[in-house]
C-alpha cells in the first residue's frame, strides 16, 4: 500500500467562511456537497466558447487575459460546477521561452524543430514566469475578482514527461518512439530535458498560485505510454521535485496521468496532495492503494455522457457508491471532456452528484 501523505495535506482554516466544498474535499473534510469539476471544461463542448473561438485564435485567447478569463467562467455560469479551471494551454510556458510551437487546430501542438540533441537543451531559457506569463497571471486575477466565495480557481501545468514528448516527438504521437528512444539512448539529456521542463513547471505554478489560484493541478497526460520500471527510472525523480518544491505554497496539489493505472502506486508516491484517478481504476480500489485518507478526485468515463441519461444516472452513482461517502472525494471525469459532449449532460451530472453525494465524517 502507498504511503498517504494526507497529514500535509493544507487544510482550509475552519474561522474562514465559506469554505469552497473543492478545496473541503481537497483537504480530506467533509463538505456541504461532493464538489464537482470536470477536465476540459473551459471551452470545447461550450456553445459560447465556439462563439469566442470563431473570431480570434488559440493564441489571442490566451494571450489576451478578458477573453481567457471569460473562457474560464463560462463552465461555471453553465454547468454550477464547484471549480473554475484556468483557460490556458500545458504548452504556454515552455512556448514562452523558446521558438517554433505553435498549438494548430485539430493537432495540438507542432514543434517544427524537435529536441532530440544534447544541443537542443540550449534552445530553453529560463522562465520569468512574472514577464513571460503575464497574461495568464492577468486572468487568474481577472477571474478570482468574479468568483463567488465558494468556487475555487484551480491553476495547472504540464508535467515534465507528457511537455518533453510534445518536444521531442515534434508534436502529439501514438507510440513515443523518439521520445523513449532519446530516454534510453541518452539518459543523461533526457534527465536534464526534465529538470529543466520541471524548473518551468514549478515556476509556472508558484506563479499561478501567488496571483490567486487556489489550487495546482499536474497533468501527465501521456505518461500511461511508459512501463512501470521506466516511470520509476526515468520519470518519478523529476515529478517527485515538481511536488516537493511546491510543497510551501499551503494550496492543494493534484496529480493526474490518463491510461496510467498501471503507474497509479509509484506516481502516488511523487508527493500530490490529491490523486487524480482515471475511469480505468475504481475508487475504491484507488482508496485501498493509497490508504483511506488520502483524497481522490474522479472518475466518471468520459464515453459515459454520451449514453441515455438512466445510463449516465447509473454511471454517475456507481461513481459515488465506489468512494462510499468518505470526505476527501472531488467529482470528476476520468479524463477530459470531449468535444462533442452536450454540455446540458454535464449540467445533469452536476446537478446529480449534489443532490445525492454525500460526504461523512472519519
Amino acid at each position: 500500500m502507498v504511503a498517504a501523505r494526507y497529514g500535509d495535506a493544507p487544510v482550509p482554516d475552519a474561522s474562514d467562511a465559506p469554505v469552497p466544498p473543492f478545496l473541503a474535499a481537497c483537504a480530506g473534510r467533509p463538505a456541504e456537497r461532493v464538489p464537482v469539476w470536470f477536465m476540459r471544461q473551459a471551452g470545447r463542448s461550450l456553445p459560447e466558447y465556439r462563439a469566442i473561438r470563431a473570431e480570434h485564435t488559440f493564441a489571442q485567447l490566451i494571450a489576451t487575459p478578458e477573453l481567457a478569463a471569460e473562457i474560464t467562467l463560462q463552465p461555471v455560469r453553465r454547468l454550477g460546477v464547484d471549480a473554475a479551471i484556468l483557460f490556458s494551454d500545458l504548452m504556454t510556458p515552455v512556448q514562452a521561452v523558446t521558438d517554433g510551437i505553435e498549438i494548430e487546430t485539430g493537432s495540438g501542438p507542432v514543434v517544427d524543430q524537435p529536441f532530440r540533441r544534447p544541443a537542443d537543451l540550449g534552445r530553453l531559457r529560463r522562465l520569468e514566469a512574472d514577464v513571460d506569463l503575464a497574461p495568464v497571471l492577468e486572468t487568474i486575477r481577472m477571474v478570482r475578482a468574479e468568483l463567488a466565495a465558494d468556487i475555487a480557481l484551480i491553476g495547472f501545468a504540464g508535467a515534465p514527461f507528457t511537455v518533453a514528448s510534445y518536444l521531442v516527438e515534434g508534436g502529439r504521437s501514438r507510440d513515443f518512439v523518439h521520445t523513449k528512444a532519446l530516454m534510453y539512448r541518452d539518459p543523461v539529456t533526457w534527465r536534464a530535458l526534465l529538470d529543466q521542463l520541471a524548473d518551468i513547471a514549478v515556476a509556472t505554478l508558484r506563479a499561478q498560485v501567488a496571483a490567486g489560484a487556489q489550487a495546482v493541478q499536474l497533468f501527465d497526460s501521456w505518461v500511461g505510454a511508459l512501463d512501470a520500471d521506466d516511470y520509476r527510472r526515468h520519470v518519478l525523480p523529476t515529478t517527485t521535485r515538481v511536488f516537493a518544491e511546491l510543497a510551501d505554497l499551503g494550496v492543494p496539489t493534484i496529480h493526474f496521468g490518463v491510461g496510467a493505472s498501471h503507474l497509479f502506486e509509484d506516481m502516488a508516491t511523487a508527493g500530490s496532495t490529491v490523486m487524480g484517478v482515471d475511469w480505468r481504476l475504481s475508487l475504491d480500489r484507488a482508496r485501498t492503494l493509497l490508504g483511506a485518507d488520502r483524497p481522490v478526485q474522479g472518475n466518471l468515463d468520459p464515453t459515459v455522457l454520451f449514453a441515455p441519461s438512466d445510463v449516465v444516472e447509473t454511471k454517475v452513482r456507481q461513481v459515488l457508491a465506489s468512494n462510499g461517502g468518505r470526505p476527501g472525494h472531488v467529482f470528476n471525469l476520468g479524463w477530459g471532456v470531449l468535444p462533442e459532449t452536450d454540455p446540458d449532460a454535464l449540467r445533469r451530472v452536476v446537478d446529480l452528484v449534489h443532490a445525492e453525494g454525500t460526504s461523512t465524517s472519519r
